[in-house]
């Protein structure tokens, strides 16, 4: 059988491949693989539950908490929140470990299923190998009074809500901002939360239906997000996905504000408050070289890591470092989160425009985004991207034709037979025309 688990969990179509019967063994297995230290001392484990709206997360959560209950853990439900909740209520409560049903930005007949570890930390792989060599072992089966219990985590939302605000540097009073909640997890708790920072909120998606989720709104539809902070006169807006572990912004002109940007302003400030941890901020080989060319000119040192979120936290941990996310609106913050956490990065870069009096706009100004063209080479052998002599020698003669104000990244897909070829350069004709030489190598010499 191929590896269940991906690069965030197990995720799939609902009733597809992830079904009621695979959620409750995966639960099954994950309480002896995740609950052993406390069985083994005659302790039940304790698991925080969480999903997000979308219809296909009541069943799937419901055998989840079933399969945890049956395995003998007692699970905390509480109900529809981020996936950084979850996170976070697993470290406040004291739990063993955590769940949260969600598919973050896919459509709504896919879902997910995503474990935490003691403290709000993701699963290593060697733990997610542990959890699916145990579906194959029998279930462990409890009886009588050694069988789990669930109950509602009726103060949860609350809990994250006075965590997000004791995070603030400064409140958001007289600021306009439009919160887009993709119909997702955030529809009730980003509100509040901002509103309660002092911010006049003027909200969209954020009515979830089970079905809507994601469908035209959220960090991957920001059409609706620009419009209505122009109709509104706004400040800016602040997107969420699905799960709400991540976020985009709008200035006030409608201008979109990625992940790099975010991290620019808020890598800065850090800086400016001797709070960025040896003036480091850590992002994946995606980020535009803008980012690091911007920082670098401020003192601030980029560490680069593979793509995923995943691998920004390990290199976070391992140096103990403050800040660190991706272009995709990932952003982490050790100080305050164990995930990204789509919220607390709204606030922050919302407290940094209302502690400067500076627009948003004017605070991006400190990073200059490169152009940036990258293609998808599809049906090529992916294996032998980085081996292949003649493609190595078209990678060298782009790079010294870029020199110092662009880069070429040659990044063969974790999934699929593809090879993504990204070029950055000064201007977007230059990229344009290295990376449409470097596509016509690639496929030509990787031909399956």
């Amino acid at each position: 059988m191929s590896r269940l688990f991906g690069t965030d969990g197990v995720r799939g179509l609902a009733n597809g491949l992830l079904t009621a019967e695979l959620a409750l063994s995966l639960a099954q297995a994950a309480a002896v693989v995740l609950g052993h230290d406390q069985m083994s001392e005659g302790k039940r484990p304790r698991a925080v539950l969480a999903r997000d709206p979308r219809a296909s997360g009541e069943f799937i959560g419901a055998a989840v908490a079933a399969g945890l209950a049956s395995a003998g853990v007692d699970v905390y439900d509480a109900g529809v929140l981020p996936t950084p909740a979850t996170a976070f209520l697993i470290a406040d409560l004291g739990a063993d470990f955590g769940v949260m049903i969600s598919a973050s930005h896919n459509p709504a007949p896919d879902n997910g299923i995503k474990f935490f570890a003691r403290g709000g930390t993701k699963l290593p792989d060697d733990v997610e190998d542990a959890i699916e060599s145990q579906l194959q072992q029998d279930a462990f089966r409890p009886v009588g009074v050694d069988v789990g219990r669930i109950q509602r985590f009726s103060d949860a939302e609350d809990r994250y809500i006075v965590h997000l605000l004791g995070t603030l540097p400064h409140r958001l009073d007289g600021l306009k901002i439009v919160l887009d909640c993709a119909n997702g997890a955030a529809s009730g708790c980003s509100p509040q939360v901002f509103t309660d920072a002092g911010a006049h909120v003027t909200v969209i998606g954020a009515e979830p239906d089970g079905l809507n989720i994601n469908a035209g709104v959220g960090s991957t539809h920001l059409e609706l997000l620009q419009a209505t902070v122009l109709s509104t006169g706004a400040d800016l807006g602040i997107a969420h996905d699905g799960d709400a572990d991540r976020c985009l912004a709008v200035d006030h002109d409608g201008n979109i504000i990625d992940g790099d940007q975010i991290m620019a302003v808020l890598a800065l400030a850090q800086k400016e408050a001797g709070e960025l941890k040896d003036n480091v901020l850590v992002a994946t080989v995606m980020s535009n070289l803008g980012l690091k060319i911007a920082l670098r000119d401020a003192g601030i040192t980029v560490r680069e890591t593979a793509v995923g979120d995943r691998y920004v936290l390990e290199e976070m941990r391992r140096g103990n470092y403050t800040l660190g996310g991706e272009q995709s609106g990932h952003v982490i913050f050790s100080e305050y989160a164990t995930t990204g956490d789509g919220l607390l990065t709204g606030l922050q870069l919302a407290a940094q425009v209302a502690k400067t009096g500076r627009p948003l706009q004017e605070l991006v100004r400190a990073m200059t985004k490169l152009p940036q063209v990258m293609v998808n080479v599809k049906g090529v052998d992916k294996s032998r991207a980085n081996i292949v002599p003649a493609v190595k020698a078209a990678v060298a003669k782009a790079e010294a034709e870029l020199g110092e104000s662009g880069r070429v990244l040659l990044r063969p897909s974790g999934t699929e037979p593809l090879v993504r070829v990204m070029v950055e350069a000064a201007d977007v004709d230059t990229a344009k025309r290295i990376c449409d030489e470097l596509v016509t190598v690639v496929r030509t010499e990787l031909a399956l």
